[in-house]
């Protein structure tokens, strides 16, 4: 693919009087993990929304792989290649394992018509296959139920690979992990983003992770981005450290 996985032009989006997205661009490469940062309301959930179809912006273009898809319905744009994780974990606590992952491998096969007759005999490979390389394949048979977090974390991601994903959206993916969770999921995903060359945007309010993992970086405050760069330019940026760290804070802590 030549040019931008993603690119956004000029979104902007308003609720009443509030400006929550206002006139953002940015552009998001294969194999790449750009992040997305900024204060609480800052507008990065809205900016989300928008570019996965579950809110239609007031101005401003999406564009995916040099497709617009700007105003297309979330399935539509699920359907060409944008997978998503979210803050809290999404997964049928009472199903396995696998069946979560051959849940969202039906889907994208068309086949969710067919998910009473033998459904737990459809795509047993493909499912075992992205468990193998999210490290869950030895947990295939338990119920999600009783996962640990961060074990739901990684069941979540492979559920996201489900439909061969050209850009992955990840809404605050390490939330409610320990550290050590915290760099084992993100190092995960840096990983199979580079050997699949998926593009990867994510939120995320812890600062270590960020300097850690993102190839680069864009900051949101009340709906603008004020910073696109890499994580030194970003740390160095005064309007950055003014407006997210507040007077007198030191960028790269929690």
């Amino acid at each position: 693919m030549s040019g931008p996985v993603l690119e956004a032009r000029g979104l902007a989006k308003a609720f009443g009087g509030v400006k929550a997205v206002d006139g953002v661009s940015f552009t998001v490469e294969a194999g790449r993990l750009l992040a997305l940062i900024g204060p609480n309301g800052a507008g990065k959930t809205t900016c989300f929304n928008l570019l996965n179809g579950q809110l239609q912006p007031d101005a401003g273009s999406v564009f995916l792989g040099g497709r617009n898809i700007t105003g297309l319905a979330p399935r539509m744009v699920w359907a060409l290649g944008v997978g998503r994780t979210f803050q809290i974990t999404a997964t049928f606590s009472s199903m396995t394992v696998r069946e979560n992952v051959q849940m969202a491998l039906l889907s994208h096969h068309g086949k969710v018509w067919n998910l009473f007759s033998r459904a737990r005999e459809a795509f047993v490979a493909k499912a075992d296959a992205l468990l193998e390389q999210v490290g869950m394949a030895a947990q295939a048979e338990r119920a999600c139920g009783i996962l640990a977090y961060g074990d739901l974390k990684r069941v979540e991601l492979a559920v996201a690979l489900a439909n061969a994903p050209k850009l992955l959206l990840m809404d605050e993916p390490t939330a409610g992990m320990s550290p050590s969770e915290r760099i084992a999921l993100m190092e995960l995903t840096a990983r199979i983003a580079r050997e699949r060359g998926i593009a990867v945007l994510f939120t995320e309010h812890d600062m270590d992770v960020v300097f850690a993992h993102a190839d680069r970086i864009i900051v949101l405050d009340r709906g603008r981005l004020i910073a696109d760069g890499s994580a030194e330019a970003v740390r160095a940026n005064p309007d950055v450290q003014a407006v997210y760290l507040g007077s007198g804070s030191t960028f790269g802590g929690r």
